[in-house]
């Protein structure tokens, strides 16, 4: 019996990350000579420019940006984003409900409340929420909106350590310029200039501190947002080859050719194309050409939202996917004229996708990220998720709407995806020092897998995908590959985890070979363990059955966690195969689909998990 064969819990999983990432020391330590270079360059990168975002926001220097000669908007774009005009009645009554937290301002403004979490306050001054009183879109709402933006002049216009962040600057203009129709409607001269001013001086604000802003998503929603205020505000037409080719170079470096985002993580493409397509309108209507890279970017990431997507609608929960918004990608969808089938492999992303009959296999196949937007990506490698018709099978955890912080790091260790973790470790490291995380703005991966192989054969026969990665080679000096090869009815799916020791003397003796190959089940499926312990009985919600099996070690099933819910995080189960490398080198496993005939009084129910939620 292995010494850590116990029953997965979230304080488990917490602790083994923590182990996992003991300091910048030991991060350090692991990585190459070519990955320390690259981190000590963006650490010095951030701090030079943390330091001019210090000196351009001192008191002495805001003068700069109160002259504008910008005193109308010409255009307003179009918000995609729905709204709900039933929260517009809880605003006017001064209850803000943002994040999973509420504050009741009791006739205070909302500006002079101290924020209950980090998240509700990006999302209060992100102004985000106009949009729920513009759907109700009355002369109250209307008066509403006027006043709390003018509350937030008076305290917090000139500046606020939070509201003045580049990410959240760039929403916020995107949000006045969007919603300024609404706005403005009976507006009287007095706040129009008042408005227009303030606009002015934060867009010039953020470009002058956009290299302040972090790089990846981020800094595209910047670019994006200065060149919505080019477009829309008179005066800044000066601007607009600059900003355009800022724009271009942007979308040309992040959107890759295969149409994902550089930082790997699905869920980017539907808040980027969000902006991008009101984006390409806002050109048109101003008899602009469309700049051609962001048509290419357009049509590149279209092909990918349906690539990442289950049967049930929902995306792969890879690389800080969280749940799946979707109302805005309905909306994004709607603008896709192709709508054709998605395409099978995503080589640059690093994602394999196979279809066979009503069963669909995402698997992660890709490097980690550069350092620079790594913040948000996991130790999944190999890691893979299925569907069988409408209903998700194999998962990996994901992450929550709410409170992501305090689960972010769980969720990215190799543990919390459907995968082999060896000793207990991830595949990836994650630089965890306060000051340096403070200075990236979050724990970008240091080091982790250098060379993933992948070799695909799709016959008439069945579907062949072959991957193996490095990233247990340097501690451990093993290879992991995985092979699954799926029947053209998708009915049967047969899978095989190797380790192969790196150089010709075998497994070093003197270090751990202990693996846990696991697969984390949807919270809708019911796992029953079959009494010889080879195998499980997976029973779906619309009474489908599919049984696993294993042809090795015995198979156990164990308590999970499925943060990415909709309604937040939910108790689920996992099977999890345990050995050793040095003596069973080679595990083979299978998915198959059986009648619901089948009897099931050789399963024993496996015990409902208790976790801390």
């Amino acid at each position: 019996m292995l010494a850590h064969r116990r029953p997965f819990a979230i304080v488990r999983l917490a602790r083994g990350n923590r182990d996992v990432l003991p300091g910048v020391n030991s991060s350090m330590t692991r990585m190459s000579v070519a990955e320390r270079i690259r981190l000590s360059a963006l650490i010095g990168r951030r701090a030079f420019r943390g330091l001019l975002g210090a000196l351009n926001s001192h008191p002495l220097m805001r003068w700069r940006y109160l002259a504008t000669t910008t005193d109308r908007l010409v255009i307003a774009p179009q918000d995609l984003r729905t709204a709900d005009a039933t929260r517009a009645a809880e605003i006017y009554a001064g209850r803000f409900a943002f994040a999973g937290k509420v504050v009741i301002c009791d006739r205070r403004s909302p500006f002079e409340m101290t924020p209950p979490s980090d998240e509700w306050a990006a999302t209060l001054l992100g102004f985000g929420w106009l949009r729920h009183l513009r759907a109700a879109d009355s002369a109250i709402t209307r008066a509403n909106a006027r006043a709390l933006i003018d509350e937030w002049i008076t305290i917090q216009g000139r500046w606020h350590p939070i509201g003045w962040q580049p990410e959240i600057l760039s929403r916020r203009i995107v949000c006045w310029l969007s919603q300024s129709p609404f706005i403005l409607q009976d507006a009287d001269a007095r706040f129009y200039r008042r408005f227009i001013r303030s606009l002015s001086r934060q867009v010039r604000h953020l470009r002058r501190n956009l290299g302040e802003c972090r790089d990846g998503m981020p800094r595209l929603q910047a670019v994006m947002a200065l060149t919505y205020a080019t477009l829309c505000l008179e005066g800044m037409s000066g601007q607009l080859r600059a900003t355009t080719r800022r724009l271009n170079d942007e979308l040309r470096r992040q959107i890759l050719p295969d149409g994902g985002h550089i930082s790997r993580n699905p869920g980017v493409l539907i808040e980027l194309l969000i902006d991008l397509l009101p984006l390409r309108q806002l050109f048109s209507a101003r008899n602009l050409q469309p700049p051609q890279p962001l048509n290419n970017a357009i049509d590149r990431m279209m092909p990918m939202l349906r690539f990442f997507r289950h049967p049930d609608g929902n995306f792969a929960q890879f690389n800080g996917m969280g749940p799946t918004p979707v109302d805005l990608l309905a909306t994004v969808l709607a603008y896709d004229d192709a709508r054709g089938t998605p395409v099978s492999n995503a080589p640059h992303s690093g994602y394999q996708r196979i279809d066979a009959g009503p069963t669909l296999l995402l698997m992660d196949t890709g490097h980690p990220p550069p350092v620079a937007v790594s913040q948000e990506a996991h130790a999944g490698c190999l890691s893979f998720e299925m569907s069988w018709k409408q209903h998700r099978v194999v998962v990996n955890c994901g992450l929550p709407a709410m409170n992501r912080e305090n689960w972010r790091q769980v969720a990215r260790a190799t543990a919390a995806h459907s995968t082999v973790t060896f000793n207990d470790t991830s595949s990836c490291h994650f630089l965890e020092s306060g000051a340096m995380r403070r200075l990236l703005s979050g724990t970008p991966i240091v080091s982790g897998p250098r060379q993933v192989k992948v070799v695909r054969d799709d016959d008439t026969e069945s579907a062949l995908l072959s991957a193996s990665h490095d990233g247990y080679a340097n501690d451990f000096g093993v290879v992991h590959r995985r092979t699954v090869r799926i029947g053209p009815d998708g009915g049967l799916i047969e899978g095989e985890d190797s380790f192969l020791p790196v150089g010709s003397n075998g497994f070093n003796p003197r270090r751990a070979d202990e693996y846990a190959i696991r697969f984390h089940l949807h919270p809708s499926v019911k796992a029953n363990r079959l009494t010889e312990g080879r195998g499980v009985i997976l029973l779906l919600p619309d009474r489908e059955v599919w049984t696993f099996t294993s042809q090795g070690e015995p198979v156990h099933v164990e308590e999970s966690v499925y943060l990415a819910g909709s309604d937040g995080p939910r108790r689920a189960v996992q099977i999890v195969i345990y050995g050793h490398a040095r003596k069973t080198a080679t595990v083979r496993w299978t998915f198959r689909h059986t009648p619901p005939a089948v009897s099931q009084s050789r399963a024993e129910p496996a015990d409902e998990p208790e976790l801390p939620l």
